[in-house]
């Protein structure tokens, strides 16, 4: 069957829910003859934009149309007597929840495909080799077991004399507060040389000394204590004295312990 998508409505019981739902009625009590209007309307627009209304649109018009007359005239019997019957809104009601029903469950599958989708399985090995083979045990006396078991005890033991009298010792790394105190007793020493930044790497081998040293000369720049200059990409970086190198709060704040006295009593 040829399927009509109409904006975002697949047939005409999705039509029929969205005007529902968007009016905020209760799908037990609903308004009839506005929603036959809003229905209609509808169908009306898409006519004039020459659209081709599916034959299932049409069918649940009339079927609207004549609830809503069902509703709007009353029963008569031949004796004069209103005849009072079932709600004529009670079929359109539970067609309306098994469609929303079956939509819901569509949505699912929807979601579990698309789940799925995005998993892929392996085929079952063939395992039959390990589990057809009986388990292996060792053949050993009493005696054969009893010394295994005591050469595992004195590797153990051996072991762990190690490691209580040998403890892995790890230099203390460089802050960057004593790198820059460092370095600032180095050019002082010589205010008026420039220094190769690698000179003032004390272990050129050690990352991490590399990059304290070089983040404490960016820092000592900014604080104008020593002048950085790179004459081209990947070149060497010059370091001199910088404007701000005597000054007392540097000093104070930079100056290693061992020369601090010596430096503040010059």
């Amino acid at each position: 069957m040829y399927k009509v998508r109409l904006q975002s409505f697949e047939g005409p019981f999705d039509l029929l829910v969205y005007l529902i739902e968007n009016a905020e009625m209760s799908i037990y009590d609903i308004k009839i003859s506005e929603i036959t209007t809003q229905y209609l309307d509808y169908i009306r627009t898409m006519e004039e934009q020459n659209i081709e209304v599916a034959q299932e649109f049409m069918v649940l018009a009339a079927s609207l149309i004549e609830i809503k007359s069902r509703m709007i005239l009353p029963r008569v019997s031949d004796d004069g007597e209103t005849v009072i019957e079932e709600d004529p809104r009670t079929e359109l009601v539970q067609r309306i929840l098994e469609y929303k029903h079956f939509k819901e469950l569509a949505g699912m599958l929807k979601d579990r495909e698309e789940r799925m989708s995005h998993v892929y399985s392996k085929p079952q090995e063939d395992i039959s080799e390990y589990l057809d083979n009986p388990e292996e045990y060792l053949s050993l006396d009493l005696k054969s077991f009893a010394n295994a078991f005591t050469l595992f005890i004195q590797r153990k033991q051996r072991v762990e004399a190690v490691r209580k009298h040998y403890t892995r010792v790890e230099r203390e790394r460089f802050t960057m507060e004593k790198r820059i105190g460092s370095i600032l007793h180095t050019i002082r020493n010589k205010l008026s040389g420039v220094f190769n930044f690698r000179d003032l790497v004390e272990d050129k081998k050690d990352r991490y000394d590399v990059v304290v040293t070089f983040t404490s000369l960016l820092e000592m720049a900014k604080e104008r204590v020593v002048k950085v200059e790179q004459k081209h990409n990947y070149g060497n970086i010059e370091v001199s004295a910088g404007e701000n190198i005597e000054k007392d709060d540097i000093l104070r704040k930079y100056s290693p312990e061992e020369f601090r006295e010596e430096i503040l009593n010059e």
